[in-house]
């Protein structure tokens, strides 16, 4: 729902493949309301942008009004392909790029991307987030966790990506858990603090035996009846200690940050307590605000 009789100075969207969040925007930088949608990048053709961004944004219009948007809406399959800067670069990209509006009162401003040629990867809002964060952690130096359904492990220094590396463990878990001989062991719910220790614990210490572990957890429910929130909890471990393992050179001897508020989020900062590496969760609404926050100040001047 959006909030009306609300007058934005700028707008600021975050426009992912499944959602689109907007905040109306002070000109100094506090929120003065903010409106979700589900119509993310994955539903729209290229017409579609306009139409539904007005319907989240159009009552907070008032005259000549700057949108600055970061994520999948500046992909290729999005309103306006936002050409990826090349790693070593700036935590947020030069050369926003305008989306074509009809409304007169609207101007849409995309943030790039960012992309390594070697090994190739690639990210689309995660640069906001990065950004913010280290708006409000001037000089910090490190590796910023970004879990989700594609989690990231970036290394910073100077204000700067230096390299990045993403992980598919969100959709592994989702596709092993409903789509495998597995989705007849694993719960869809609930949860089990030992297991994911213990799931985690045992692909760091063995990563190459993560497909027979995998099995195992079938069999383990066929012949000792092992409950389905159990195997649900030492899937994700498992997985995720993977991940950690493929992961180590990043954070081994670093700083670390996690974006993200959500359980998942929690779940890698637990994982990585076990290994003795402290890491500081971060709110990622908060971050991704002060990213947006950043790249209209850049744009005026």
């Amino acid at each position: 729902m959006t909030q009306t009789n609300i007058k934005a100075d700028w707008i600021a969207v975050d426009w992912g493949t499944s959602n689109m969040r907007a905040w109306a925007m002070s000109a100094s930088g506090s929120v003065l309301a903010e409106g979700s949608s589900d119509q993310g990048m994955g539903k729209l053709d290229r017409d579609g942008f306009e139409p539904a961004l007005l319907a989240v944004v159009g009552d907070w219009l008032d005259g000549p009004t700057t949108v600055v948007a970061c994520g999948m809406v500046g992909s290729r399959q999005g309103w306006i392909e936002a050409p990826y800067a090349k790693t070593p670069c700036a935590t947020l990209p030069d050369g926003l790029v305008q989306a074509p509006t009809k409304h007169p009162d609207l101007t849409v401003q995309v943030i790039p991307g960012i992309m390594q040629r070697d090994p190739a990867d690639v990210m689309r809002g995660e640069e906001t987030q990065i950004s913010g964060f280290l708006a409000r952690n001037k000089n910090w130096d490190g590796v910023i966790c970004l879990p989700g359904t594609h989690t990231k492990w970036v290394h910073v220094s100077a204000d700067e990506v230096v390299s990045f590396q993403t992980f598919m463990t969100g959709e592994l878990f989702h596709v092993i858990a409903t789509q495998t001989v597995l989705r007849h062991s694993v719960a869809a719910e609930g949860w089990d603090d030992a297991a994911f220790t213990n799931g985690m614990e045992t692909a760091m210490a063995r990563p190459e035996r993560l497909a027979a572990r995998l099995f195992s957890l079938r069999a383990e429910g066929l012949l000792h009846e092992l409950k389905g929130d159990t195997a649900r909890a030492q899937l994700s471990g498992l997985l995720i200690g993977a991940e950690l393992a493929g992961a180590k050179p990043y954070w081994l001897g670093q700083q670390i940050a996690v974006i993200g508020d959500s359980n998942l989020s929690k779940l890698y900062v637990a994982a990585l307590a076990t290994q003795h590496v402290p890491a500081t969760q971060v709110n990622a609404t908060a971050v991704t605000l002060a990213g947006l926050a950043k790249a209209y100040r850049r744009l005026k001047g």
